[in-house]
């Protein structure tokens, strides 16, 4: 069977779908997509601490979108990943 892998923003690792966090963006605002579903410009990374510090040190999101993400989206994301 396939399993789709996509590409952390973060660390640019491919990895299955399954172990990466989808953050989407449809118009002006980005938000976590738990389900995977959504529609909108999607953006991939690792459910781990680092590639989230690294993401917001580097403002690895808001490159990949070429626009502004808040910072408190990356702590929404430190939080879907420690309530998994």
């Amino acid at each position: 069977m396939h399993i789709p892998e996509r590409m952390c923003v973060t660390c640019r690792q491919m990895k299955p779908k399954s172990e990466l966090i989808r953050i989407v963006k449809n118009g002006d605002t980005a938000e976590i997509d738990i389900s995977g579903k959504k529609s909108g410009r999607g953006a991939y990374i690792c459910k781990n601490e680092e590639c989230i510090k690294n993401a917001k040190k580097r403002r690895a999101i808001s490159r990949h979108f070429k626009t502004a993400i808040p910072d408190n989206l990356y702590d929404e994301i430190s939080e879907a990943v420690k309530s998994e």
